[in-house]
């Protein structure tokens, strides 16, 4: 029986497939198409993490933004840099602020 997915994959997947018994067909992707699938990739670990609250989500989000960022040539301690001047900066959302307007 074959079953179609078309998605990005973990590394070890094609092995794993493997050890079940099973037979992956696999492509390599060029630069365009692998930046295209990471954000199909973010987008399906988000609707899953919104779905289900799983912190397993969460952390392949994390994986995720982690690839992407390497993608674009920074580090995810950069990253986290960036992230912690930003919070510095603007704050957090630790208040659970909802902003519903602002008047000029």
């Amino acid at each position: 029986m074959r079953k179609m997915y078309n998605k990005l994959v973990r590394d070890n997947i094609p092995e794993i497939c493997l050890k079940n018994g099973e037979t992956p067909v696999v492509a390599v992707l060029n630069e365009n198409e692998f930046e295209k699938m990471l954000n199909e990739k973010l987008r399906e670990e988000t609707a899953e993490f919104l779905e289900s609250g799983d912190t397993e989500e969460l952390a392949d989000i994390l994986e995720v933004v982690d690839t992407i960022a390497s993608n674009k040539g920074i580090s995810f301690e950069e990253l986290i840099e960036i992230k912690e001047n930003k919070a510095k900066k603007n704050g957090k959302f630790m208040k659970k602020i909802l902003l519903k307007e602002v008047i000029d």
